[in-house]
C-alpha cells in the first residue's frame, strides 16, 4: 500500500463575545466581538525530502456602544520550510516567510484615531538557507545564519518600520532561529508554541527581534473549543514598546485531516 506523501490539517474557528448592560449600577458599555481564525498545515514527505508549509490567518472586530467598530485581530502569515535529509533528524533547509495584515490599523488612544498600518504596509518577506532539526511534525526547529529580510511599506509609511525616508523597502541580513512545539497538556487540552528570533548583522547587531505565539485549545466536544491565545512581539523597528496580544473565548471549531498519496 503506498504511503501518503501529503498530510493536510485545516482548522477553522469562530469565537464570539457579547456583553450588555441596562441600568447597571456600576456602569458598563455594551459590546459585541467576534474573531475568525483559519489555519492550515501542509506536510510533504518523500524519501529524503521534507516540505512543511503553514498558513496562519485571523481577523477580529468588536463593536462598542458610542465608540463604534474596532479591530481586535488582523493577521496573515505564510511559512514554508523545505528540507533535504542529511541525518536521522537533520536536514539541509531553506525557509520562506511572508506576513502582513488585511486592513487599516489605528491607534485608538488618540483623538482622532491615528492610522498606524494598512494592507501590505508593513509587509515582511524573509528567506534563507539553514539547517533543520525535525523529530516530528509537532517538534522541530530551524537555524538559518544567513537570512535575508525585506520590509515593505507604502509611500504613506516611508520613514517608519525601519525603512528610510523616501524609500519603500528596507533590506536586512541576519541570523534567524525558528521553532515549533505542540503537545498535549492533559486530556482534551493542547498547547501549540511558535517562536521566531531574528538579529540583523547590518544594523543594531545583537538586538534580537522576538515573535512568540502560544495557542492553548480546550476541547469541549467535536465542534466546540475554548481557545486562549498569547502573542508577544519585540521589534524596535515597529514599536519601542513590548507588543502583547491576548485572546480568550469559547467558539465553534472545525478541524479536518487529509492524506494524499500522489
Amino acid at each position: 500500500m503506498p504511503q501518503p506523501k501529503w498530510k493536510i490539517h485545516g482548522r477553522f474557528a469562530f469565537v464570539f463575545n457579547q456583553s450588555s448592560f441596562t441600568n447597571w449600577a456600576s456602569g458598563g458599555q455594551n459590546t459585541v466581538a467576534g474573531n475568525i481564525n483559519v489555519n492550515y498545515d501542509f506536510n510533504y514527505k518523500k524519501k529524503n525530502v521534507n516540505w512543511d508549509s503553514r498558513l496562519l490567518t485571523g481577523y477580529g472586530l468588536s463593536y462598542i456602544t458610542n465608540e463604534g467598530y474596532r479591530k481586535t485581530d488582523d493577521r496573515f502569515e505564510l511559512n514554508t520550510l523545505f528540507g533535504f535529509r542529511t541525518g536521522k533528524y537533520w536536514f539541509f533547509s531553506f525557509i520562506g516567510n511572508f506576513r502582513t495584515q488585511y486592513t487599516d490599523g489605528f491607534n485608538y488612544k488618540t483623538e482622532p484615531n491615528t492610522l498606524v498600518s494598512e494592507f501590505l504596509s508593513p509587509a515582511y518577506l524573509t528567506f534563507g538557507p539553514g539547517m533543520l532539526w525535525k523529530k516530528s511534525d509537532d517538534f522541530n526547529f530551524n537555524i538559518a545564519p544567513a537570512t535575508a529580510r525585506y520590509t515593505l511599506v507604502s509611500d504613506a509609511f516611508s520613514g517608519r518600520f525601519g525603512v528610510e525616508n523616501g524609500k519603500n523597502t528596507a533590506f536586512s541580513l541576519g541570523f534567524n532561529l525558528s521553532g515549533y512545539f505542540k503537545f498535549t497538556m492533559a486530556k482534551n487540552i493542547e498547547m501549540e508554541n511558535i517562536l521566531t528570533l531574528y538579529t540583523d548583522y547590518l544594523s543594531n547587531i545583537g538586538n534580537i527581534d522576538v515573535d512568540y505565539l502560544t495557542n492553548i485549545r480546550f476541547k469541549v466536544n467535536k465542534h466546540i473549543k475554548m481557545l486562549m491565545t498569547f502573542h508577544l512581539i519585540m521589534d524596535d523597528d515597529a514599536s519601542s514598546k513590548l507588543q502583547f496580544r491576548q485572546l480568550f473565548g469559547l467558539g465553534l471549531n472545525y478541524s479536518f485531516h487529509q492524506k494524499v498519496t500522489y
